[in-house]
């Protein structure tokens, strides 16, 4: 009797529970139902006024933008109706004008569009966070990835890329050829603009394929910010963008991060001449800061920061000054991570011809208005606090240094720090971690095995994916990237799942570089040593930037000039990459001698066309 009472009860609960479910599924879909009618009236009202001569058809978005109740508007939206309103684009259609009337009229009604831009992108050294949990911001990730088609069409799809997509994949706009921001020959006196110049600098990519490019971008699908729920969806100043005779904007007008990830392809991030990276870089500092949150994982504090055109970027705050080095008794492990090493870095990799870290830029922010007023996350916010001096400050949450006696302080509130760009988002396009086999022990007592073994490379070279492509040259090519900046905290690296193991390395992470001046870590040359395998282009470029014209310092300089913080390395730094560039020109001259030229020096390239290397 007891048991049918029971199972009676739990079948009432189970009739609850389905009819609560009902009734919230007819609550939720009967205004969405009642807004898409309203819609489909309003639209075929518009055609017959377009058929009768009235003009402004119903054209760019299908979707409802029914009105909200008054008062249900979000706070985001109440400022965007104080924005200033754009007029509608030049050489437009009626179209277009009415199109552009419409999403006034949503605005004005404070309900966000249905062709939201914001995409969420990742630049984690861990595939699993595209941002923090413990962020107020989660929920509105899941919502924006959901719109990326508006952004991307046919991302990461089979489609054929049109021939604009291809263009700006090859990193060229499709109204203009080559050029971009890079110092140009003309320039008087810049080393830089000599350099890239050089044969090394021009060889030929090569012939791009619908598997070679990361996203698919069909040219016959175009994309209107005007349609966006942003007014301000253009970089600020570009407010007379080129339009189609569809009033529909080119892919001139995509914002550059947008432009920047479209450009990936198997071989690069970015290409030599790319005029959407130096825009870039002038974007991360400057463009107005609209979110903030604190990335998760890691060991020490890193924000989130989310721009008006969309773009994200992961922000580093200065820890130390320029001059400071590592005390002598600090681990590598942990070492601070230095803002100005991730600036240095992504322009060492640009002189070093790589092209595989993302734009990195400096940047200074000011505390209170770009970063404790802006965000969300509770967690972060409840830690800013005035100090003695009355400096704004704060120290967030993390594994190491986020503590009151490690506060991030402002002078007073001004704060500086570098912006790296977010990769594309991992729900469009997956990354691969892999365990860098020469990775260290991170213990204090413990040694790995590659320390202890000088054969270690016989036994990786056996292993895929470093027993066939070019992997194991890649390898090399990251180890001499990090023994001149003295990095020795390589534990792992990313590859784009998409290109399989035929792909270059991503240079995630570059905090823990230019640490030391006075010391060069030896260690961190070991797999070059073990290998004794380097790339020709790579070999060729290291020999070019050891001649007193193009020395590799002078070039560093002048690059990091540039930048909005300069300077960026401390002078001593940048005598340190002289004096390392010749002990790894050493090294490899050493291996040459020992095992021969041709067992060491991988030829990739033919004439002046790239070929994928050898297997071998």
């Amino acid at each position: 009797m007891k048991m049918l009472l029971v199972r009676r009860f739990r079948l009432l609960i189970l009739m609850v529970f389905l009819l609560a479910c009902t009734l919230h599924i007819m609550v939720d879909l009967l205004p969405k139902l009642e807004r898409r009618a309203a819609a489909a009236a309003g639209g075929g009202a518009a055609a017959a006024a377009a058929a009768s001569g009235v003009g402004g058809a119903a054209a760019g978005c299908s979707c409802s933008h029914g009105k909200p109740p008054a008062g249900e508007a979000p706070d985001w939206a109440k400022q965007q109706q104080q924005q200033q309103q754009q007029p509608p684009p030049k050489g437009a259609s009626e179209a277009a004008a009415a199109a552009a009337a419409a999403q006034a009229a949503a605005q004005a009604a404070g309900w966000p569009s249905k062709h939201t831009l914001r995409i969420l992108q990742d630049f984690s050294s861990e595939p699993g966070s595209n941002l923090s949990s413990r962020s107020a911001e989660k929920g509105a990730a899941a919502a924006a990835a959901d719109k990326h088609k508006a952004l991307i069409p046919d991302a990461g799809g089979g489609g054929g890329g049109g021939q604009a997509g291809k263009q700006l994949q090859a990193g060229r706009r499709p109204s203009e050829e080559g050029g971009g921001g890079l110092p140009q020959a003309g320039q008087q006196g810049s080393k830089l603009a000599a350099l890239f110049q050089q044969p090394l600098y021009r060889l030929a990519a090569p012939p791009l394929g619908d598997q070679d490019v990361l996203f698919n971008v069909n040219s016959d699908i175009r994309f209107n910010p005007k349609a966006a729920e942003n007014q301000d969806w253009q970089n600020e100043g570009h407010e007379d963008e080129e339009f189609l005779p569809t009033g529909e904007a080119a892919i001139d007008s995509y914002p550059n991060w947008l432009k920047f990830h479209i450009g990936v392809n198997r071989y690069e991030l970015y290409s030599r001449h790319n005029p959407a990276i130096e825009a870039l870089l002038q974007d991360l500092a400057t463009q107005k800061i609209t979110s903030v949150a604190m990335k998760s994982g890691g060991t020490q504090l890193k924000l989130i920061m989310t721009f008006q055109n969309y773009g994200q970027a992961l922000f580093k705050p200065m820890k130390q000054t320029r001059e400071q080095e590592t005390p002598p008794d600090f681990f590598y492990f942990s070492d601070y991570e230095r803002h100005n090493a991730e600036i240095a870095a992504f322009h060492l990799d640009r002189i070093l011809d790589f092209r595989r870290v993302p734009p990195v830029a400096g940047r200074l922010v000011n505390m209170t208005r770009e970063i404790r007023d802006v965000t969300r996350d509770k967690k972060l916010w409840r830690t800013f606090f005035i100090s003695p001096a009355n400096n704004i400050c704060f120290y967030g949450e993390c594994s190491y240094y986020c503590s009151t006696e490690h506060a991030l302080c402002g002078k007073p509130d001004q704060i500086e720090g570098s912006l790296a760009a977010f990769l594309p988002d991992l729900s469009l396009a997956k990354r691969k971690t892999w365990r860098n086999p020469w990775r260290r022990s991170y213990h204090k007592r413990k040694k790995a095995e590659w320390e202890v073994d000088p054969d270690y490379c016989e036994e990786v070279k056996q292993t895929p994916p470093y027993d066939s492509g070019t992997r194991i040259l890649d390898i090399m090519d990251m180890t001499i990237f990090d023994f001149l900046m003295g990095n020795m905290d390589r534990h792992h690296y990313e590859t784009f799942e998409k290109f399989g193991n035929e792909t270059f390395i991503i240079h995630l992470d570059n905090g823990r570089g230019f640490g030391k001046y006075s010391h060069d870590e030896l260690s961190i040359l070991v797999p070059l040593n073990q290998c004794c395998r380097i790339r020709k282009s790579t070999y060729q470029r290291l020999q070019l930037l050891a001649k007193e014209e193009f020395k590799l310092s002078d070039l560093m300089e002048e690059s990091l000039t540039k930048d909005k913080v300069a300077p960026i390395l401390y002078k001593l730094h940048l005598e340190a990459i002289d004096r390392r560039l010749r002990i790894v020109l050493k090294a490899v001259s050493d291996c040459i001698e020992k095992e021969g030229y041709d067992n060491v020096v991988e030829t990739d390239f033919v004439a002046d066309v790239n070929t994928i290397t050898t297997k071998r």
